[in-house]
Order: structure tokens, then C-alpha cells, then sequence
């Protein structure tokens, strides 16, 4: 039996049956109108019928509407670090994670452009909410990532996937895409999790370093100009402050859709080098808990050394700590959009004004506090 069947993307076999629902499934319309205004209904569902599998639905349909996302909804897209991807070797990848779907869908669409296999990508079962929304996740290369479980069910689940994910790169069969943390970063604070790190652990050998350097870890740091959902997060950390924060039922879809509509600015993604084996044979040298430390920090260094910051980032700074410490980054008339950009994100919401202000900047302003700290 498959003991990955659960989780894994669909394999061939399972690809063209997926493909046949989607196209018949009545959300497929309205899905279609908005990526595809001036395209009849019909067609969508009639190219998704033809296609035969997960290379062709990828190409036609999901980077097709990525494409048309950033086009529609950015300034620029730029990246840095492919040279070393030109080889068959196999990497996971982790990233910083800023919005649901686009970290992800941004990164495949740049192999894609550069003639690299796309990877896979782990993706938690709170955002495949029902059969529809798992057809299309898993003929697009997605891996379940359960949650939500007991202890002893997140324990299996944990070891499934991190046995999955060693599978597929130590056999040279897929690369993997994995967020440094479970969620978006909501504060601006880009952490890697030291359970992610165990998790990925619980497959490996023992041998700290050789079971990290198997796995080819790349960092990459994403960097919108205009951060994903700024309002929404500014609204759950303001509620978080004083209560504990409980999703109502479709926040994640209207974070989805809030993220794909959103005017992102400049875009940049950077691909760091792998982790060393010289690097990891250090950190192995550590205690049991710092060296999970110790890896999750160095993680954090090289996405938070090329993360790519803006001029709303000093702006915000600056504002948020009433100094003119960037103010040679930017100019008089940048910094009075930007302050007019957050009067109009903060027009209508309810709560302290002084206090929503205050967290909205420091979405913004964390990333050049995080490399301070760093530089």
C-alpha cells in the first residue's frame, strides 16, 4: 500500500480523474470570469478536459493565473541565485512566509520561466477545505500537511511527512517547498520554527549533519513592497493583544483572495546558497536543543540578510520610531504617500487609533529592525 497517499500530490494515474472533476465543478465559473474576464466560461473547462497531466495543468492553468496575478497586481518581479538549480540535484527549499499562496506560486513560476522542475510544496490541510480545493492543490504538486491533531496523531502525521519529504529529495525525485514556520508571518518577523526542524529530523539517521546536509537546504527570502493582507494582520495582532485570536469560518479564503487582489508593488525573491556540510558539522557539535537553535538562527540570518527592503520599510520605520535615521532612502513626497497609504488602510476600522497606527508601521518597520540585528 501507499502509505503516502494521503498526503502526496496525485500521481499520473489519479491526475486525469482530478482534472475531470475541476472542469465539471460549478465553481470553476466564477474562478474563470475573474482570472479570465474576457474569456467565454466555457473554455476554461474545456482546455482543463484536455489536459493530460500535472506538467500541462501547471503550465496552462496555475502559472498561466499566477502570471496574470502579478502582472495585474504588481509593479515588478525580480529574483536572484538560480545559476546553482541548472543541475538534477534535488534541495528543500525553506522560505519566509508572507502570503498563503503567492510565496509558493511565485517561486514555481520562476523555475518554470527558467526551465527548472518546479518542486513540490507543503501546504497545511486548513487551506484544502474541501474536495474541490484538493483536486486542484494536489494536481498542482501540493503536499497535505495535517493539523490540528491530538498528540499521538501529530506525532504519526509528523513522521509521515518528514519520512515523505526525505524520500523525494534524498532519491533525486522532487525538490520541496516548506514555510519556515506554520502561518504567515503576521508582524513582520521572518523565524524559522525549531519544530519544523524536528519534524525533518525525525526521518534522518541520528548523524545531525548528514541527515540536514541529504536534505540541500536553500533558504529564500521573499520581499513584497506592499505587505500581503497589512490590514487584516494589523487587525488579529491588535486582537491578539487582548484575547485569543479565533478564525472565523472562510478567513483563510478571504486571506487568499485578499492576497491575490492586493496591490503588491515591487517583488523580489532570492535564492541562497545550500547549507554547507561544513556549516551544519559545526552546529552538530552543540547540545540536543541548540543545535535546532543554532540551525533555525542560521536559517533566519540568510533569509534576513537578502530579504529586500523598501523604501516603505524606512519609511515606516522612521515614523514608527519618530526619527529620520533612513531619511537620505526616500523622499519627502514617497514618505507623505506612504503616510497617506496608511490613513487610508486604517480609515475604517474599529479600535485605537494610536494603537492600529502603531502596529500597522511595525509590519512594515520589522525588517529593517531584524537586520540590524543581524548586521
Amino acid at each position: 500500500m501507499d502509505k503516502y497517499s494521503e498526503i502526496r500530490p496525485y500521481q499520473e494515474d489519479e491526475v486525469l480523474p482530478a482534472l475531470s472533476r475541476i472542469a465539471k465543478h460549478p465553481l470553476l465559473t466564477p474562478i474563470t470570469s475573474y482570472l479570465f474576464p474576457a474569456e467565454e466560461p466555457d473554455k476554461m473547462s474545456q482546455l482543463i478536459s484536455s489536459l493530460k497531466s500535472v506538467e500541462d495543468f501547471q503550465d496552462k492553468v496555475m502559472f498561466f493565473a499566477i502570471k496574470k496575478i502579478i502582472l495585474d497586481t504588481s509593479s515588478s518581479l525580480s529574483y536572484a541565485g538560480l545559476d546553482q538549480f541548472k543541475n538534477d540535484k534535488k534541495h528543500l527549499f525553506i522560505s519566509n512566509h508572507r502570503d498563503i499562496l503567492l510565496d509558493s506560486g511565485i517561486i514555481q513560476v520562476i523555475f518554470h520561466s527558467n526551465n527548472i522542475q518546479t518542486s513540490e510544496m507543503a501546504v497545511g490541510d486548513n487551506l484544502i477545505t474541501d474536495p474541490f480545493i484538493e483536486d486542484i492543490a494536489r494536481s498542482n504538486k501540493m503536499i497535505r500537511v495535517e493539523r490540528g491533531k491530538n498528540v499521538r496523531e501529530l506525532y504519526h502525521s509528523s513522521m509521515l511527512l518528514s519520512n515523505y519529504i526525505r524520500k523525494r529529495i534524498s532519491g533525486k525525485e522532487s525538490s520541496v517547498w516548506i514555510a519556515q514556520r506554520n502561518g504567515r508571518t503576521k508582524d513582520g518577523v521572518d523565524l524559522t520554527e525549531q519544530g519544523l526542524l524536528k519534524m525533518l529530523e525525525m526521518s534522518g539517521s541520528g548523524d545531525f549533519a548528514k541527515d540536514f546536509d541529504d536534505l540541500s537546504i536553500v533558504p529564500i527570502s521573499v520581499s513584497y513592497e506592499f505587505e500581503p493582507c497589512d490590514l487584516l494582520k494589523t487587525k488579529e495582532l491588535y486582537i491578539s493583544r487582548r484575547r485569543k485570536y479565533v478564525k472565523v469560518p472562510g478567513e483563510d479564503l478571504n486571506s487568499i483572495l485578499a492576497g491575490i487582489m492586493q496591490y503588491k508593488g515591487n517583488v523580489h525573491i532570492h535564492f541562497s546558497q545550500p547549507l554547507s556540510f561544513q556549516e551544519l558539522s559545526v552546529l552538530a557539535k552543540l547540545e540536543k536543543n541548540e543545535k535546532f537553535k543554532a540551525l533555525a538562527e542560521t536559517i533566519d540570518k540568510s533569509i534576513i540578510s537578502s530579504y529586500q527592503l523598501w523604501k516603505n520599510n524606512y519609511i515606516a520605520y522612521d515614523l514608527l520610531f519618530s526619527v529620520d535615521k533612513y531619511s537620505t532612502l526616500y523622499t519627502l513626497s514617497e514618505k507623505n504617500r506612504f503616510i497617506d497609504y496608511v490613513k487610508y488602510k486604517l480609515s475604517d476600522t474599529e479600535g485605537d487609533p494610536k494603537e492600529m497606527e502603531e502596529i500597522f508601521l511595525s509590519i512594515y518597520a520589522n525588517p529593517v529592525l531584524s537586520k540590524e540585528k543581524i548586521f
